[in-house]
């Protein structure tokens, strides 16, 4: 039987161990298992995360094996090479998937019938691996898109109108990667199309400043690697947002990776699309309106994804 407040976190490099710092703190979840291929590195990130839980909800957080799985609420998987300098998400590919082809038939084979998170990159590409690999309905397997990415969006947007990001509604969709897209026919302030918002704000060159936002966004993470070397708070906050959808049944619309099975006029691959999610994971894919310049740049973004998948061994 499932627990609905169980959570595994498979990989505890940065990323993974920033994840279970982010979702500790939200309380969620009342036991954590996190797995490593270095169960050291497992134990000793589940010993300094136990340490703090005196300041917050009760919970049970312990290195654990595949075993410990089958139970789980959520499976949240970062193992893979990371990115480096210079690299781009697509280049982790082949190490990625024959990664995932080596963890996901752990996971299969201890019944675990819960939802399966993918974060690593290129994580479009990898949750399509996955959904693939697991032969789990496509509900149950999402990635973590553009949660992040849009993230970033409304944090610039907000910088720039000088207003609360929790006021901007914007989204980045399409690869998680360097030819994703923001919607900006959609995007407003509380309401207010960003044109109107930029003439009430006595700001001019709108075009200009959103072309310079986009690519703020879309290069934030070979900036961040450029100056630290890896990325791994944003991603953990979007982590949790993602998994308050699905705990909490929310309901939220959340641009994740998910299977499109014509949605846009698009089949066969993984891309990051605003999508309702909820206790059973993917609820609808949303055909958010476009115009017609992003919907050609929807197209591209998933050619070049298209021509990776086939080039994977699946």
């Amino acid at each position: 039987m499932t627990n609905p407040r169980k959570v595994a976190i498979i990989g505890c490099g940065f990323v993974g161990s920033s994840i279970a710092f982010s979702l500790m703190q939200r309380g969620l979840f009342t036991e954590m298992v996190l797995l490593d291929v270095d169960g050291a590195k497992a134990e000793g990130e589940a010993m300094d995360l136990s340490h703090g839980l005196p300041y917050i909800a009760s919970m049970d957080i312990r290195a654990g094996t595949y075993d410990d799985i089958g139970d789980c609420a959520l499976v949240v998987i970062t193992a893979g090479v990371n990115q480096k300098q210079g690299e781009t998400r697509l280049d982790l590919i082949g190490k990625n998937v024959a990664i995932l082809k080596n963890i996901i038939p752990q996971i299969t084979s201890r019944g675990f019938e819960g939802i399966l998170l993918i974060v690593s990159n290129p994580v479009d590409v990898l949750t399509y691996a996955a959904y693939r690999i697991s032969g789990y309905p496509k509900r149950r397997v999402i990635g973590s898109g553009t949660v992040l990415d849009t993230a970033r969006l409304k944090y610039l947007l907000g910088e720039r109108l000088r207003v609360d990001s929790r006021s901007v509604h914007a989204f980045i969709i399409g690869e998680h990667g360097d030819s994703e897209l923001a919607v900006w026919s959609g995007a407003n302030v509380s309401g207010v199309d960003l044109p109107a918002f930029f003439q009430l704000q006595g700001q001019k060159g709108a075009q200009t400043a959103l072309q310079e936002i986009y690519e703020g966004v879309r290069d934030s993470a070979y900036e961040i690697i450029d100056r630290k070397g890896a990325t791994y708070y944003g991603i953990a906050m979007a982590v949790a947002r993602i998994a308050d959808s699905i705990v909490k049944d929310e309901r939220a619309v959340l641009p994740v990776s998910v299977l499109l099975e014509g949605q846009y006029d698009l089949q066969g691959l993984c891309l990051s699309i605003p999508s309702i999610i909820g206790r059973n994971g993917l609820e609808q894919v949303l055909e958010i309106p476009l115009d017609q310049g992003e919907r050609r740049a929807l197209e591209c973004s998933a050619q070049q994804l298209q021509q990776v998948i086939r080039e994977m061994e699946l």
